[in-house]
């Protein structure tokens, strides 16, 4: 019964959908129960560093239901996304419950959409189409190419556009990261095509057919729900995306990798990342918030993830911590003086 605790990450399109079919002042459901329910219960709860035996590792790894847990994820958001919109555009609503029911969209777009796609975008395998689809109603479908060439080579260095800097609101960083990953993604792209001898308009270009399937991800919309559907799409994916930024926000703040005497970075290791045992944030985000073992060893499936005594640790749960970023004063406070001194600035 253990293995199926990750249900639980089910009820964040449950409650969106709820705030959906309910209308009025219940569209606030899924914030409310993200970031104010899940915080509260998350004082309560206590935060386990309990790693796995060999031998149930090794079953764990190549059970199936852990996979089939992920992709379920995939029809949910999609239906999430397209009632909220034909909800939106059929009904006479008002203009609060239709920013409630976008911010309820995103949430379910971000915590069950690119977080399982960056779960599933890390093995390489067919798989990867399933994580490419979960990523494009978030509009982020180069964090494919970002992430797994990028940011896995780069983070905690300067050079990283998705690790936060020492003492940077989280705001400024939204508009750095999301600019700077992008640019990041073509760059890595373009390099991808230069090593293989392709050319720019290759048919192996994946950035052009992000364009292209995004375009017409878009137009769908549009077409079918006119320009109104159309910017419910576009304000749902922005608050999905801009939920993954806080969420890198917080996974590598103020944290940095030293240049060896050959001018290299040194290898990621797990001081490099933030980590988070509560309970609650592992479950409902697939064990996203045991950071630093993913950096480490990035092939390993979120069910099998492992703490380790050296890594940093947050004060609190990863849907905690988000709520603390988006007041600064409040976050450089905590967080500051938890800033290894040797990677301070």
């Amino acid at each position: 019964m253990k293995d199926l605790k990750y249900i639980s990450a089910y009820t964040i399109p449950v409650v969106a959908f709820l705030s959906i079919w309910l209308q009025g002042i219940y569209t606030y459901l899924t914030p409310i129960y993200v970031f104010g329910l899940i915080p509260f219960l998350e004082l309560f709860t206590s935060a386990s560093n309990e790693n796995l035996e060999e031998d149930l590792r090794l079953s764990k790894s190549k059970k199936r239901l852990f996979d089939w847990l992920l992709y379920i994820n995939l029809p949910l958001i999609y239906y999430i996304l397209f009632y909220a919109i034909y909800t939106i555009t059929k009904n006479t609503l008002s203009l609060y419950e239709i920013i409630g029911i976008i911010i309820s969209t995103g949430i379910v777009l971000g915590a069950n959409g690119i977080n399982v796609g960056h779960e599933l975008g890390h093995r390489f395998t067919n798989e990867r189409f399933i994580a490419k689809a979960l990523l494009l109603p978030s509009l982020y479908m180069h964090f494919y190419i970002e992430h797994n060439f990028g940011h896995h080579l780069k983070a905690a260095t300067t050079e990283d556009p998705a690790t936060a800097k020492y003492n940077q609101p989280v705001y400024l960083f939204w508009i750095t990261s999301v600019i700077g990953q992008y640019i990041s993604a073509w760059k890595i792209q373009t390099k991808l095509l230069t090593q293989n001898n392709l050319s720019f308009f290759s048919i192996k270009n994946d950035m052009f057919w992000y364009l292209i399937i995004t375009t017409l991800y878009l137009g769908s919309i549009y077409f079918f729900f006119d320009l109104y559907g159309f910017y419910i799409a576009i304000s749902s994916g922005v608050i999905g995306f801009l939920l993954l930024e806080t969420i890198n926000y917080i996974e590598h703040y103020g944290l940095k990798r030293n240049k060896n005497t050959s001018g290299r970075y040194e290898r990621v290791r797990e001081i490099h990342s933030w980590n988070s045992n509560h309970l609650l944030g592992r479950i409902l985000l697939f064990e996203l918030t045991r950071h630093s073992d993913h950096h480490y060893r990035a092939s390993k499936k979120y069910q099998i993830l492992d703490h380790h005594d050296k890594s940093p640790q947050l004060p609190f749960g990863y849907p905690t911590s988000m709520v603390i970023a988006l007041l600064p004063p409040l976050w450089f406070i905590l967080m500051n003086k938890r800033v290894p001194t040797e990677m301070k600035p």
